[in-house]
């Protein structure tokens, strides 16, 4: 296996942020004007989202989405931009996306367990241990693994609002369609990623495009018993049970694109004519800040 090469994007701010997380000095406010960037040994760029606490959900809209509560994370990484096309076939995995006229577009049409799938084979690809037990039924997931894996909820929201309260990272919902691809300026089809703006850590296409898998079980009233620290959902019970999915996606409406809001959508792990185009991911990987220190002292040798 060749030697991971990384390459880093990174201001004199953001440094420091990660000196104080390996020092223990605690989350520190984050320059969203200089995210902190790397690319992988397989080429996808993704982003070091710093560990932090974030108010999660909201009390003003569906009931799922309460109460509004509080959530620590660690430091992690997630994918710059949803998975693609050329991506998922680099894995050496079958495209079952509708639209295939661009590689550079997000697969969709995507089972759960083919996200989690290409998670493994992207882990190994790249020399890390594989979350994911494809030899025990629904494929347990090991967060103690240093591979990929799909983000818990919390950390998708997170990363979502980038250090913003407001229902949208950017702000007003009037300025989405600069910043996602949604039910009224999609054209009812998936567009190439990073063609929108943006949020604030230099993430693209969380609002809208394809609404992305997430690690948890959906379950309407978690909220009233999630707990503080990292968060993984629901108690695994090895049944289909239905995955959250966040994000909206190109037949969306504008509120089904806020960061708070969930849906609870079957996986089509055990459905023959799954169909569902609008069904896509990213992927994320659980760092410590001492190694987020290697990456930036590898990645700045490696110029």
């Amino acid at each position: 296996m060749r030697l991971r090469r990384i390459t880093l994007a990174l201001g004199q701010a953001l440094g420091l942020v990660a000196l104080g997380l390996a020092n223990g000095c605690g989350p520190a406010p984050v320059s969203p004007a200089k995210p902190q960037s790397i690319t992988t040994a397989s080429g996808v760029p993704m982003i070091v989202v710093p560990a932090g606490s974030f108010k999660m959900g909201s009390d003003d809209h569906e009931a799922d989405e309460r109460p509004r509560h509080e959530v620590s994370l660690g430091t992690f990484l997630m994918d710059q931009f949803e998975v693609t096309h050329d991506l998922f076939v680099k894995a050496q995995l079958p495209n079952p996306s509708r639209w295939q006229d661009d590689s550079r577009k997000p697969v969709e049409r995507v089972r759960w367990r083919e996200a989690k799938l290409y998670c493994n084979e992207r882990s190994l690809m790249e020399g890390f241990t594989p979350c994911y037990d494809e030899a025990k039924p629904g494929w347990p997931c090991d967060f103690a693994a240093n591979g990929y894996r799909l983000p818990t909820e919390a950390e998708w929201e997170y990363a979502a609002r980038a250090g913003s309260s407001r229902l949208f990272s950017f702000g007003d919902v009037a300025k989405l369609k600069a910043n996602g691809w949604f039910a009224d300026n999609a054209g009812k089809r998936t567009h190439v990623v990073g063609t929108r703006r943006p949020n604030a850590w230099g993430l693209h296409d969380l609002y809208g495009n394809v609404s992305e898998w997430c690690q948890d079980i959906y379950e309407p009233v978690y909220y009233q018993n999630s707990p503080v620290q990292d968060p993984l959902g629901p108690a695994e019970d090895g049944t289909d049970a239905r995955r959250v999915m966040k994000g909206g996606s190109w037949k969306a409406s504008a509120s089904m694109c806020r960061a708070s809001f969930r849906k609870g959508q079957r996986t089509g792990d055990t459905d023959a004519c799954f169909f569902t185009d609008y069904c896509g991911f990213r992927c994320v990987r659980r760092v410590t800040p001492t190694e987020v220190q290697s990456l930036i002292v590898k990645g700045a040798s490696e110029k």
